[in-house]
């Protein structure tokens, strides 16, 4: 997959998780970040649970299910200080 395709579908998975955790979107910038890394995330996670998932749809939920993982993380961690 390409790194435009990439940012595509993980801005896009971003702003998913954005609207599902928050209700707003983070804004373009954020939304792209949490679903790169979210797609980064996800693949770990899933792999450890032995899922796999291919192509662009498989990538956009990856990084949707990680983007609202790393969401739910961040908020543990800013309630807790």
């Amino acid at each position: 997959m390409s790194l435009l395709m990439e940012i595509i579908l993980g801005g896009i998975a971003g702003w998913l998780a954005g609207q599902v955790m928050k209700g707003d979107g983070y804004g373009i910038i954020v939304d792209i970040v949490l679903g790169l890394l979210g797609g980064w995330f996800g693949g770990h996670v899933l792999s450890w649970l032995g899922i796999t998932a291919g192509g662009k749809i498989g990538y956009l939920i990856t990084a949707f299910i990680g983007a609202v993982l790393l969401v739910w993380i961040v908020r543990l961690i800013k309630g807790k200080s």
